[in-house]
């Protein structure tokens, strides 16, 4: 059985299918892409020769440099693609079920943050436990698509989600 994995933006807009073994999935911390996800480093999939299909929506591309250019949703932002004459890697947050692809490697670590290594070792809370600073959290609504493909996306008003 050929292993496949499903993804999108947040909003829902624009989803993919990933067919077969993926080339490996990297952390980079080179600046590009730190200012690409807005976050300390990109989590990557390298697709290699996989199959990528685009199954709802289309990307909006910026060109980050001669040579890469990078797919994000235009309706939410989220970071999608980085594609190059190396090959095409999809974020590796906006799969479904990210636990299933973890990295392997580093690239760029001359960019490397000096405090990354050590965000195990913060302490950590759940997100329920900031109702005393963030109460809304309490009867919070989200509006960002569930980690799995839809037939239609929003769901209408009034009916139930329609799961594949």
């Amino acid at each position: 059985m050929i292993p496949t994995h499903s993804g999108g933006c947040q909003c829902g807009a624009v989803r993919f299918r990933l067919e077969g073994e993926p080339l490996d999935c990297a952390i980079c911390h080179c600046r590009m892409c730190q200012k690409a996800f807005g976050a300390y480093y990109a989590p990557l999939v390298a697709i290699g020769e996989a199959k990528l299909t685009w199954t709802r929506g289309a990307l909006k591309y910026f060109h980050s440099s001669n040579h890469v250019r990078r797919g994000f949703c235009e309706n939410c932002g989220t970071p999608l693609s980085y594609e190059a004459d190396d090959g095409v890697a999809v974020s590796a947050g906006s799969f479904d079920n990210p636990a299933f692809l973890p990295p392997v490697v580093q690239f760029g670590i001359e960019n490397k943050l000096p405090f990354v290594d050590g965000l195990h070792v913060l302490p950590g809370r759940h997100t329920m436990e900031d109702l005393d600073s963030a109460p809304f959290l309490d009867d919070i609504v989200s509006n960002q698509h569930p980690d799995h493909d839809t037939a239609t996306w929003p769901v209408r008003q009034g009916h139930t989600e329609d799961k594949l």
